[in-house]
């Protein structure tokens, strides 16, 4: 019986050992994917993650008091207008604390042409990984699988890029 044990226990350590790292392999090449949420705009419209497949999907959060978040949004707009035909959709998300009235003057002020919603019980900063910094964005493929996340301004050129590689 011990040499049944012993063989046993050279064949159990290198399976549990294979298994383990078949797992581990599989983790690391599975791309997080995008939070199953529905966004409500300041228009009241419903937009869930799940309706927005096969398209490229940009989700930025962003405060009307954050220098950087007001810095890159003449960017975010003109990228978003140079992209829209091709798949192209973005998402700005406004911060909790952000006064609702001020994120939607400056909404209307700065005629943004994308979707934007206030996250008023802080619902999309919690789906996405307690997002606490901002501007934070996100970047979806059509499948729902992240692409990129950058805390911090966007590096327009690098998402230009990208948006050329994922339109092709």
């Amino acid at each position: 019986m011990s040499t049944f044990k012993s063989k046993l226990k050279k064949w159990v350590v290198p399976v549990v050992a294979l298994a383990l790292f078949a797992g581990l392999a599989i983790a690391v090449m599975q791309k997080p994917q995008a939070p199953d949420v529905t966004f409500t705009t300041l228009t009241g419209e419903k937009i869930s993650m799940q309706s927005l497949r096969g398209k490229t999907v940009l989700v930025n959060f962003w405060a009307t008091d954050c220098p950087g978040c007001i810095k890159e949004m003449p960017d975010l707009i003109n990228t978003y207008q140079q992209y829209k035909d091709k798949n192209l959709v973005v998402i700005a998300v406004a911060m909790p604390y952000d006064p609702p009235a001020q994120v939607a003057n400056y909404t209307q002020e700065k005629a943004l042409p994308f979707k934007v919603m206030h996250d008023g019980y802080g619902e999309m900063v919690k789906a996405f990984g307690e997002v606490n910094l901002t501007p934070t964005t996100f970047i979806f493929d059509a499948q729902g699988n992240r692409l990129q996340k950058t805390i911090g301004e966007l590096n327009f050129t690098a998402l230009r890029q990208l948006l050329d590689q994922k339109a092709s």
